[in-house]
């Protein structure tokens, strides 16, 4: 991790993991077969208030600077040490989806056109962004596709469109595979596949989307995350959890019905509201 990228997830997670601490040891080895006595240890973490709220999130990405960005409805914005939002560029389109790899400056993103891109395609398909999301390009299926989740590893790239199940790309989104026809709240990769919170549970996909299993042990996900080995997820009561490639589960935190969840490793991890942002470790 470069300097200044470990300096800024160092004062972002002081600054909103502090109450974290003092019960992070004891936590730590907490299993989801000890999901009883593992939700009376996982603390419950203040976040840091975002000034001005954000409308609407969809989605974070952790920058190679290690700022944090969310996709909303009106656009990508930067979120400050202190918990203020920034525009990240010109465009206000509703951002549905989106993903990048932790620590790149390089995105994608799907939705639909904002008010001073109206005569863009509707839905916008696939856009990307190589600087960080100041700029976009099209990139394919504009017109045809809203991702509502994406997930990408830098060359792969899953999607679900809320309607025809998951969509595979192995060239950055430059052409695409149906994968299976599976219903998709929330989508991750780590190095040894693809992952995917359905209403059955969470399922796992070695094949690159085309076939998934339910990953027997693992708590009711609402939403994912991946990078490298590790994933992060938040239950439906609210609990962060991690794992190494869904070997064993851990319960770290309370954090609430959040909207958005990134990974940045198997060691930190950032969710978010519209109104706040948590650091998980």
């Amino acid at each position: 991790m470069p300097n200044n990228r470990r300096a800024r997830t160092s004062r972002i997670m002081g600054i909103v993991g502090a109450a974290l601490v003092a019960t992070s040891l004891s936590a730590c080895s907490t299993q989801v077969s000890d999901d009883k006595a593992g939700q009376s240890i996982a603390p419950s973490i203040p976040g840091v208030e975002l000034a001005p709220e954000l409308d609407h999130l969809h989605g974070l990405h952790i920058k190679a600077d290690g700022t944090i960005l969310a996709g909303t409805h009106r656009g990508l914005f930067a979120i400050g040490d202190s918990g203020d939002t920034v525009r990240v560029g010109d465009s206000d389109d509703d951002l549905m989806g989106l993903a990048g790899v932790t620590g790149s400056d390089t995105l994608f993103s799907s939705g639909h056109p904002g008010p001073s891109t109206s005569t863009a395609a509707n839905p916008l398909g696939l856009r990307a962004s190589n600087d960080g999301g100041r700029t976009w390009m099209d990139s394919s299926l504009a017109g045809q596709v809203d991702f509502h989740s994406l997930a990408t590893d830098g060359k792969t790239l899953v999607g679900f469109d809320g309607a025809s199940g998951v969509t595979v790309s192995k060239d950055q989104g430059r052409s695409w595979e149906s994968g299976a026809a599976l219903g998709v709240a929330s989508l991750a990769l780590t190095d040894s596949g693809t992952w995917a919170v359905t209403s059955s549970g969470l399922q796992y996909s070695s094949d690159d989307g085309r076939t998934f299993t339910e990953v027997a042990g693992a708590p009711s996900m609402v939403l994912i995350a991946g990078s490298s080995d590790a994933l992060w997820g938040v239950d439906q009561d609210g609990f962060a959890w991690r794992s190494r490639e869904g070997k064993g589960w851990e319960k770290r935190a309370k954090v609430g019905a959040v909207e958005a969840l990134t990974a940045a490793s198997y060691d930190s991890a950032y969710a978010a509201t519209s109104q706040s942002l948590y650091a998980l470790s």
